[in-house]
């Protein structure tokens, strides 16, 4: 009796400093520079500033990796034992070739072997500098921390306290809450990290992976507040990171009661599961409830350091995987929109429902509305000498069309392709969300400017 409720504290003590831990590592305000961010953010900001060789090199590493990994486990169809952790690397034809693609662009960043239109244009230091490099550390150093949330019963802790709302509103369990609160104060890449590792442990479903993937795997906070910094609008960073949320949670609701997320299969990979999710939470005690679940993880968790070292290897085996899809499809992805009229000929279409709705500067704000579906980021270049309304307009529009292919798309089609989340679809939920904001934000940024919150 002794022994077990000696089990019993200590899995309190795993459960609750696991659960600090992992919670401040992503959410604890703390000054950095001249700004408050979390300490996740700074950890990569300071490997990347005091270790850039040693990043580059690292991150090079795990491309190259991951195409030779990905040839070699296209080649062993039936591998032995000895050759079982290839399974990894198995995908299809195209994302063999972007991978093998983007290795050959990696080289060419790495030895700086880059057209000057590129490199004016800024293709290298996006691609390359920026996005590259900081999702080769993000998801292995974000994966340690998720797993403290996911071996130590985090994951139960969230889902049964926000259970009442994640599944009426948005059709999901309430452990759902933690992937989308990960990308929402670190990244999408530890959001989606979290995701697949629930999904292979039978805790969702195929449908709930792409609700989650394709609705919550938004931006963080802080590249908001890049996006906020860009267009002079940081004084209003509280209004858009309202008009954000807001965003985010009324386009969910509206998408899965839509085609293509409606007709996605409610298959689980580990069918007993369901059995659990039938379980309600109702009542009162949900908090002792929460406590409950959370301290049966602990006691059912693995030690410390298998766990973590399980983590990281997933990590690196992740980023690997993907990278090589991120570099390609988002080179060709920016030099399309820098260096052909094709978002110009695209927005065309959508001048005359910007007129309608009364939005100034019609042929500037459409191409930067189909712009987002490259880059999120590129938007906010076309309209920074704007006015203030449609710098907010835009703003709030690119974080929230989610859905674009410089890193997110291809990292979705990557990771999930057994469920699967093709291409279409992506495409598909990009217009529709589009459709969705345009009246909703500009009716918004009018009453704004009524309310004397904008100048217009």
């Amino acid at each position: 009796m002794e022994s077990g409720l000696r089990d019993l504290n200590r899995a309190r003590w795993m459960f609750v400093t696991t659960f600090l831990i992992g919670w401040a590592f992503f959410l604890l305000p703390v000054p950095f520079g001249d700004k408050y961010t979390v300490p996740f953010d700074v950890l990569i900001s300071l490997l990347r500033t005091h270790f850039p060789g040693i990043s580059r090199w690292y991150t090079m590493g795990l491309i190259l990796a991951g195409a030779i990994f990905t040839l070699l486990a296209a080649r062993k169809q039936n591998p032995n034992t000895r050759w079982m952790w290839l399974r990894e690397f198995r995908t299809s034809s195209p994302i063999l070739l972007l991978r093998l693609l983007g290795m050959l662009l990696t080289a060419m960043f790495f030895l700086d072997w880059v057209p000057s239109p590129w490199r004016a244009a800024g293709v290298d230091r996006l691609i390359w500098n920026t996005l590259s490099v900081s999702v080769a550390l993000i998801i292995p150093i974000g994966a340690l921390v998720v797993q403290l949330f996911v071996v130590y019963g985090g994951l139960e802790f969230i889902g049964v306290l926000a259970q009442p709302l994640m599944r009426p509103l948005f059709r999901l369990p309430g452990r759902a809450a933690l992937d989308a609160l990960a990308s929402w104060v670190g990244s999408y890449s530890v959001g989606l990290y979290i995701t697949r590792t629930v999904y292979r442990q039978g805790g969702y479903s195929k449908k709930h992976v792409f609700i989650i993937a394709t609705c919550f795997s938004t931006v963080s906070m802080g590249f908001v507040g890049v996006v906020a910094a860009t267009l002079d609008l940081l004084h209003l960073f509280p209004l858009i990171i309202g008009m954000y949320f807001c965003c985010i949670v009324l386009l969910t609701i509206i998408l899965v009661r839509m085609p293509p997320i409606r007709n996605v299969p409610n298959i689980y990979v580990d069918t007993a599961h369901v059995k659990q999710e039938e379980k309600t939470f109702s009542g009162e005690n949900i908090w002792r409830r929460a406590m409950h679940a959370a301290v049966e993880k602990a006691r059912q968790a693995p030690s410390l350091t298998v766990s973590m070292s399980r983590a990281f290897g997933d990590g690196l085996v992740l980023a690997a995987s993907i990278l090589g899809t991120i570099v390609a499809v988002g080179t060709l992805s920016l030099l399309i929109a820098k260096f052909t009229p094709v978002f110009e000929y695209l927005g065309r279409p959508l001048i005359p429902i910007l007129n309608i709705l009364g939005v100034p500067e019609t042929e500037r704000v459409a191409s930067a509305i189909l712009i987002e579906i490259t880059e999120m980021y590129i938007p906010a270049l076309l309209v920074v000498e704007s006015s203030e309304a449609v710098r907010f307009f835009i703003a709030v529009l690119s974080v929230s069309q989610l859905i674009f292919f410089s890193s997110l798309g291809p990292m979705i089609m990557d990771m999930f392709r057994d469920i699967p989340i093709r291409f279409r679809d992506l495409i598909i939920l990009f217009f529709l969300r589009t459709i969705i904001l345009i009246p909703l934000l500009w009716g918004s940024v009018e009453i704004f400017v009524y309310l004397g919150w904008l100048s217009n």
